[in-house]
């Protein structure tokens, strides 16, 4: 092996718990708790989880499909005539309906079918409705209609909880005055979050090196960088 060549690591899955206990609530995430909460009792048979990359919907679709059985499907992958069939159960999550090769028509039959039938769909997106550029009126018409939950984004409070968690999901004991370290440094993001406890947990793998201020903060200039690259876009992704 050279001597200078870098050490190779395994990326291997760790267990990340996905139940409504394991969520942690706080003030920007609770109406979207509260609505998950709260179904089959809903105003509507549809509603919209609206939160940026990251932000948790899909944790809590996981938590609404488990109380339900709904299947699940991507918005980029949801097809007319699938849809009695996706529907079986009595439900459906259609996740990303900001993507830009979503099915206009396909969703819109989805909404319709539903709603005759009286089965439940939940929706997720990372743009409101009004920003959605829909060929079709009465699709936008509709989705303006549907309840709308958004996901705000995280306070110190959450963020603290959440930093814990994910460390906790890869058996990372980290001291509090490191946490408090990261918080403050930190962009406010789950995703963000995420993806900085994986980058620490990676760095500190393959330099077989203990968690420090020194190693996070290596790994909290790189994300700053990326950012300073990385232009936030409002049309699909």
């Amino acid at each position: 092996m050279p001597k200078n060549s870098e050490q190779f690591v395994l990326d291997l899955p760790h267990r990340e718990a996905l139940g409504r206990d394991d969520f942690l609530v706080g003030t920007s995430n609770s109406a979207a708790v509260a609505l998950i909460d709260q179904w089959p009792n809903w105003p509507s048979n549809a509603a919209i989880l609206l939160g940026e990359e990251g932000s948790g919907k899909t944790h809590l679709v996981e938590v609404w499909r488990r109380r339900n059985n709904a299947a699940l499907v991507s918005a980029d992958e949801l097809e007319a005539l699938e849809i009695p069939g996706l529907l079986q159960s009595g439900a459906l999550a259609i996740e990303n309906i900001h993507n830009r090769k979503l099915n206009e028509r396909a969703l819109f039959h989805a909404l319709n079918f539903a709603k005759q039938e009286s089965k439940f769909l939940l929706l997720t997106s990372c743009l409101s409705p009004s920003l959605l550029p829909l060929a079709i009126p009465d699709l936008l018409s509709r989705l303006k209609s549907l309840p709308l939950i958004q996901i705000l984004p995280p306070d110190d409070y959450l963020l603290r909880g959440v930093l814990v968690k994910l460390f906790m999901d890869r058996q990372i004991s980290v001291e509090e005055g490191l946490i408090n370290y990261i918080l403050m440094r930190m962009p406010r993001s789950l995703g963000t979050a995420r993806k900085l406890v994986a980058d620490i947990d990676m760095l500190a793998m393959v330099e077989k090196a203990e968690i420090t201020k020194p190693l996070v903060s290596r790994v909290l200039a790189k994300i700053e960088e990326r950012d300073l690259f990385t232009k936030p876009s409002e049309s699909f992704t």
